[in-house]
């Protein structure tokens, strides 16, 4: 009998988790019948009543496992730690808010047992967000692909359903800060698609501010291009042609018409603060990428577990995760 994991991450879910929990098993139990399954809830330091209905969850039932983690690590870290927990032969990557559709697990599995794709991706195709964040959206992967070495999945956040063969090469990756949108586009070659509409928050709103989405966003960007780092450099050879032949337009104009030809103070002006602005930028977009090596060159950790629920704590590889001392244990399969 093959083995489906869910690996579902959580942050500030205590209205969602159980009704995720439900509709999970309701799917096992009327449409999965002749599949294992378990299912890990990874809480990235809620401090809300999430932790306490994962408890109870891993109490209740056999096939819940919970790994509580000790701080918050940030989506991206808890999202790639916990995938690599999985014991199953394919592992369904569903988020605790259930603005992403559990029920559809069917369909992942169906594309998968084909045999034709590692990876079976859920693409949206319409979202339940205001108009300008789906329109910022769109411009992001529009400005993304264009720079991308390789062609990122467009409206694609990671839900999606990962054999284990794909999980193994995600065990072979070392950052500390992996992105893994853009280690899918990467690394799975041709992949599956079921469409979806993306729905509302169960808790009412998006935990990620602007702050948090800006993060994410030049995450994705830093760990996917080099190229806006080349258009730095493109843009200042570029400036300094343009400047030099300024240069000679004004010098040789100024010799021809010395009394009546000043040179403008707009002209300079506007030339300062164009220039000014593009070092500033492009200083910027330099200060995230020194941001992203400094993270990746420091061979953190990916999130620091507090507490296992469920299962024995896994080896450690030191990059991962580590153990704190005094973790504990629970659960009806230890």
């Amino acid at each position: 009998m093959k083995k489906i994991s869910v690996v579902a991450p959580c942050y500030y879910e205590e209205l969602s988790v159980r009704m995720l929990y439900e509709k999970l098993t309701s799917v096992f139990a009327t449409q999965l019948t002749e599949y294992d399954y378990e299912i890990v809830f990874a809480d990235d330091d809620s401090r809300d009543g999430t932790r306490a209905i994962l408890r109870g969850l891993c109490q209740e039932d056999p096939h819940v496992k919970a790994v509580l983690n000790a701080g918050n690590f940030g989506l991206s870290r808890n999202v790639f730690a916990s995938l690599q927990r999985a014991e199953g032969d394919a592992v369904f990557l569903v988020f605790g808010d259930l603005q992403d559709p559990p029920e559809l697990l069917p369909e992942f599995i169906k594309k998968w047992e084909t045999g034709k794709y590692r990876v079976v991706i859920g693409q949206k195709t319409k979202s339940a967000e205001n108009r300008f964040m789906s329109w910022m959206r769109k411009l992001y992967y529009a400005v993304v692909n264009l720079l991308s070495d390789k062609k990122q999945i467009r409206q694609f956040n990671g839900f999606g359903l990962y054999d284990k063969s794909f999980i193994e090469v995600l065990r072979q990756i070392e950052d500390p800060q992996p992105y893994l949108k853009a280690v899918v586009a990467e690394y799975a070659g041709e992949y599956g698609v079921v469409p979806y509409e993306h729905r509302k928050s169960a808790r009412g709103r998006s935990n990620f501010n602007f702050y948090r989405n800006y993060d994410f966003a030049m995450e994705g960007i830093t760990s996917s291009t080099k190229k806006l780092m080349r258009c730095a450099t493109f843009c200042g050879a570029g400036l300094g042609v343009v400047s030099a032949i300024y240069g000679m337009y004004v010098l040789i104009r100024k010799l021809l018409f010395w009394s009546t030809y000043p040179a403008g103070l707009a002209s300079i002006m506007v030339g300062v603060f164009l220039i000014g602005s593009l070092q500033l930028f492009f200083i910027g977009v330099l200060g995230e990428y020194v941001l992203s090596i400094n993270t990746r060159t420091m061979r953190k950790p990916r999130v620091v577990v507090g507490e296992w629920i469920g299962f024995e704590p896994p080896e450690s590889d030191g990059n991962t995760d580590k153990l704190m001392k005094g973790d504990k244990t629970d659960g009806a399969d230890q």
